[in-house]
């Protein structure tokens, strides 16, 4: 019994935490190289995934989908689109077991899907600067600009 919590893969508590809100979850995980933005609704049988994205669909879009901050906001921008295209209006954020930390990935993927409309209760102190989410420290803002516009068009 609870053979995930003996792995370090979940923590119980804090998932029964979040069902008990009963809206579905907007779940973000880091990997090695991507970042994946899923929203889910709990089921009985098993969660349900409505929608998925990773930051490796961006190369569609003309951006070069990493594990960084502007991929990151990318990714959830998407996700965040295709999840209202699927009747979703408001989420709560799902972190794992990912640190909460002020400006990081996590937070910047969460900017985007409420860029995109879907409502989550957040905290604004902790999003990550203007200036790192459109990518000016690496120098990719006008290409950040230019795949925002591509997914705005796509949906819009």
């Amino acid at each position: 019994m609870f053979r995930r919590r003996r792995e370090g893969k979940t923590n119980y508590k804090k998932r029964i935490a979040l069902l008990k809100s009963r809206k579905i979850r907007m779940v973000v995980r880091k990997t090695n190289k991507y970042v994946i933005v899923q929203f889910i609704d709990f089921s009985e049988k098993g969660d349900k995934t409505i929608t998925s994205t990773t930051s490796r669909e961006l190369n569609k879009f003309g951006f070069p989908g990493k594990r960084n901050l502007p991929s990151a906001y990318l990714a959830g921008y998407l996700a965040g689109f295709k999840a209202i295209k699927k009747g979703v209006k408001e989420a709560i954020l799902d972190t794992g077991l990912h640190p909460k930390t002020k400006g990081s990935i996590l937070f910047a993927a969460l900017k985007g899907a409420l860029d995109a409309g879907v409502a989550v209760p957040h905290s604004e102190e902790l999003f990550p600067s203007q200036d790192r989410i459109n990518g000016e420290h690496l120098k990719l803002l006008d290409l950040f600009k230019q795949s925002k516009k591509k997914i705005e068009g796509e949906f819009k």
